[in-house]
């Protein structure tokens, strides 16, 4: 659980496939959806810091300011990307979420070398401009304004660079994150049941058990990214990222049965040639450090 590597692969993979998890739920908004995901994320959070016996830090993150200020805006950043990848995925938009996925580790280093003063190296920045080529194609041949895939990069690449900067325990920092949007979550409950048009509560047992399970499948991946973020470069971390909308972009062709062109594959084999790259100047550079 130390080694930043491992917990961020696990946490790409699990992102990967939640396509699947969050089809199962094609018949219920994605407002509605999103709620619940935080309701019951924020139940699994404090029964995982009350395990923990670590309600002393959220104490101790109330008293500050600034950490609460620093944990809303990470906590409505991680809920605006929820909802945008719960709609997209829903509306038959997941090779597009895959480009938002590709694109948010060239954002990542971006605000890597613009806010935390990190320098990629020579063979680094010529992975970044490989995928970020690739990135290009794959836009241009979408054959519109990629919005959907630009939020889910901004507001991801905002949360990473938030997390990298809040010295705070995951568990605790989550379940704060999760307690900031709980209030919004809750209203809109309420919205729904004076309007009539609640779908959630409707679901068979089955199906709403399911649903309350969103709390474990969203804090899981989230907790190891956490991790990840506090022991990794952001860059790096960036580029592990590209595990996730891989698998992506594998279940829109072979599950979901979306359209892929080959000028797509065309700059998915670019960017793996990125990963490739930049693996290879990473392992070069931390040999060089080494030996100095």
């Amino acid at each position: 659980m130390n080694n930043g590597l491992v917990n961020a692969i696990i946490a790409y993979i699990m992102w990967g496939v939640l396509p699947l998890y969050w089809k199962l739920f094609d018949d219920v908004p994605a407002g509605e959806i999103l709620s619940h995901r935080v309701v019951w994320s924020f139940v699994f959070m404090g029964i995982l810091v009350a395990i923990q016996r670590r309600w002393g830090d959220m104490k101790r993150i109330a008293a500050s300011r600034s950490l609460l200020l620093s944990l809303a805006a990470s906590g409505l950043l991680i809920a605006a990307n929820w909802l945008i990848f719960i709609w997209a995925v829903n509306n038959g938009h997941v090779v597009e979420t895959s480009l938002g996925y590709y694109l948010n580790p060239l954002l990542n280093v971006l605000l890597a070398v613009v806010f935390l003063r990190e320098k990629p190296n020579r063979g680094q920045w010529l992975a970044i401009a490989i995928a970020g080529a690739a990135v290009l194609i794959i836009a241009i041949d979408y054959g519109r304004f990629p919005w959907v895939a630009i939020s889910l990069a901004v507001s991801f690449g905002l949360y990473g660079l938030a997390k990298k900067k809040i010295v705070q325990d995951a568990s605790v920092g989550l379940l704060s994150e999760t307690a900031v949007v709980l209030p919004l979550a809750l209203a809109y409950w309420i919205y729904l049941a004076a309007v009539g048009k609640t779908t959630a509560w409707t679901l068979p047992a089955s199906m709403f058990v399911q649903l309350l399970l969103s709390g474990v499948v969203t804090a899981l991946p989230l907790l190891f990214f956490a991790r990840a973020a506090a022991r990794m470069a952001l860059s790096t971390l960036g580029f592990v990222q590209y595990i996730g909308p891989t698998i992506m972009l594998l279940l829109s062709v072979f599950v979901f049965k979306e359209s892929v062109s080959p000028v797509l594959l065309v700059g998915f084999a670019l960017i793996w040639t990125a990963l490739v790259v930049y693996a290879a100047a990473s392992v070069r550079s931390t040999k060089l450090a080494k030996v100095n």
